[in-house]
C-alpha cells in the first residue's frame, strides 16, 4: 500500500504526471466521442426497431420537415444536453440495449403491445423533468402568443397558470399515440 503512495522508482514525479495528463485528456477525448455517437439519428434507426416503427412516424412529423428546415432528431427529444443528466440517461438506456438484445420488441407486433408501456415510461421520465428536452428549443417565454391559433393561445396561457409542462398536452407530438390510452393518459 505505501507504493501507492511514493513516486516510482524509475518514472520521475513529473513523467508520472505528464503521462497521467495525456492520458486522462485521451480518455476523456474517446468517451467523449462516443457518448456523441450514440445521439446522432444515425446511430438510434441503426436497429430494426427503431428505423421500422418510430423513425416512420417521426419523418411525417413537423419535428422531421419543417419550412424553416429545422430537424430535431431523436437525442434532441430524448437525451438531455447537460452531462449529469445525460449520463443518467446513458446508463437508464442501457435497459433499452439489453432489450434489444433479448428481442423484446424485435418485431412490429411486439412493439405495438409494448408501446403503452413504453409510451408511459418516456412521458414519466419527461414529466419529471418538467420536459427539459422541450425546453431546449421551447419555451413559454420565447412563444409569440399573437402569432398561434386562439385554441393554442387559450391552452399555452392555462399551461403557464396551472405550472403545466410540456408533456401534459403534447403527447403524440413525434409518434403515434398508443392503442389503450386512459383519460389519465391524455392528460
Amino acid at each position: 500500500m505505501a507504493s501507492l503512495r511514493r513516486p516510482s522508482a524509475k518514472y520521475s514525479l513529473l513523467t508520472l504526471l505528464v503521462v497521467g495528463f495525456f492520458s486522462g485528456v485521451f480518455f476523456w477525448g474517446g468517451f467523449n466521442t462516443a457518448m456523441e455517437a450514440t445521439n446522432t439519428l444515425e446511430f438510434c434507426i441503426s436497429c430494426h426497431e427503431m428505423k421500422d416503427n418510430v423513425y416512420q412516424e417521426y419523418k411525417q412529423t413537423i419535428h422531421y420537415s419543417n419550412r424553416t428546415g429545422v430537424r430535431a432528431v431523436c437525442s434532441d427529444c430524448h437525451v438531455p444536453r447537460d452531462w449529469t443528466h445525460k449520463m443518467i440517461r446513458k446508463i437508464q438506456a442501457s435497459k433499452e440495449v439489453w432489450g434489444k438484445i433479448t428481442g423484446v420488441i424485435d418485431t412490429k407486433e411486439k412493439f405495438e403491445e409494448n408501446r403503452l408501456r413504453l409510451a408511459r415510461n418516456e412521458w414519466a421520465r419527461m414529466k419529471a423533468s418538467d420536459s427539459r428536452e422541450c425546453r431546449n428549443c421551447h419555451s413559454f417565454d420565447g412563444m409569440n402568443p399573437e402569432a398561434q391559433a386562439k385554441r393554442a393561445q387559450k391552452s399555452h396561457t392555462y399551461a403557464i397558470e396551472d405550472n403545466m409542462t410540456c408533456i401534459d398536452c403534447h403527447k403524440g407530438i413525434a409518434h403515434h399515440k398508443p392503442e389503450g390510452m386512459t383519460e389519465e393518459d391524455e392528460g
